[in-house]
């Protein structure tokens, strides 16, 4: 009986030596992430959310989709040069209705590749900045002017996180929506989680991450997959670098921070992205940090296009009766369309246009 069960034990550490080494080996090895972004032209674009939207929710929500606003708001990107565009997904809107989700999924890449704009959707997101901590569909509510993204609504919500009984119904939806765009050019990368630990959640969000990650990959999208590195946390930046195909990474700093920040990732040996930058007060600022990504052909996308109800022209934790700045925080364009500033257009145009010449992509070769 003590030989049965040794056998059983040791064939059981066998199984979960075997299982950790595929899990290992599902991420890109360097060689090939490196050749797939050689073929890749400079992606310099931004975080999208309609002016329309005061969250996600209402982005994708069956109440409030709404494709006409979006083929605007996506052409005057196309007419500023800019070519790539992230957005989260939310999964409230997704188990709502998954047929209606997919499709209107599908028409928002079809907007997107009208426009040759390439997408990067992220799966999941942990922030929150006003009171509610779990998405709700239906109509959202308005904003409240001077509450920097109040209404803001994360994906799953923090409930699901925390709640390990709900995770196989986050299972369906990531290999639901995986699976059905998983070998679409439209999509460029997929960000599984965007800032993982934020909005209060620290460590409890990490068991989740881990197995978004595992759910991925087993999906075998053709496209890359990546979890930004946005803090200093040293345990959950070891599950997204690993998790990693491509290292992406949010940075708000002046142009001497990000130089640094580059420095450290590029121990990793793999292709940069940058999923979030742009914040005028704090010299984030496309006159100074442009160039640095230019130069190294490391991929950027700014925060955001269109000003509209989440306010983000304010800074962050700004509240009703606070002092209006002077200067905005985030978006390119005022609701009108008019630019915020047209030398920030003019630097992004002629950039992207300088960066599809056969020189440029030689140059930056990895």
């Amino acid at each position: 009986m003590k030989k049965i069960f040794l056998g059983i034990s040791l064939f059981l550490l066998f199984q979960s030596a075997h299982v950790s080494a595929q899990q290992k080996d599902e991420r890109w090895p360097e060689q090939k992430i490196k050749e797939w972004y050689n073929k890749q032209p400079w992606y310099c674009g931004f975080n999208y959310i309609p002016a329309y939207a005061i969250n996600y929710t209402a982005m994708w929500d069956k109440t409030t989709f709404d494709p006409a606003a979006i083929d605007k708001e996506l052409d005057l990107a196309e007419k500023s040069g800019l070519n790539s565009l992230r957005s989260v997904l939310q999964f409230a809107v997704y188990e709502d209705d998954p047929a209606y989700f997919l499709k209107t999924l599908d028409t928002f890449l079809a907007i997107c590749d009208k426009h040759k704009i390439k997408f990067m959707p992220a799966l999941f997101d942990d922030c929150v900045f006003g009171l509610e901590h779990d998405p709700k569909v239906g109509k959202q509510p308005e904003p409240v002017k001077g509450w920097y993204a109040w209404a803001w609504s994360p994906s799953p919500g923090h409930s699901m996180v925390i709640d390990s009984t709900t995770h196989p119904r986050l299972e369906k939806y990531v290999k639901a929506v995986m699976g059905r765009f998983k070998n679409d050019p439209r999509i460029f990368i997929w960000d599984l989680y965007n800032e993982p630990t934020n909005g209060g959640l620290g460590t409890t969000t990490l068991p989740l991450l881990k197995k978004v990650i595992r759910w991925a990959h087993e999906v075998h999208p053709s496209q890359p997959v990546t979890i930004d590195i946005w803090n200093k946390n040293k345990e959950l930046n070891e599950i997204a670098v690993a998790g990693s195909d491509i290292i992406s990474f949010h940075n708000y700093g002046n142009k001497d921070d990000l130089i640094r920040n580059i420095a450290e990732l590029k121990v990793y040996n793999r292709p940069l992205i940058n999923t979030e930058w742009m914040n005028r007060p704090n010299k984030s600022i496309i006159q100074d940090n442009l160039a640095v990504f230019y130069d190294e052909k490391i991929g950027c996308l700014l925060w955001g296009l269109v000003n509209g109800k989440t306010q983000t022209d304010l800074p962050w934790g700004h509240r009703p009766g606070d002092p209006v700045p002077k200067v905005w925080q985030h978006d390119l364009f005022h609701g009108d369309f008019s630019p915020y500033d047209q030398k920030e257009i003019d630097l992004l145009s002629n950039d992207i246009s300088k960066s599809k010449t056969k020189a440029y992509l030689q140059q930056h070769l990895q």
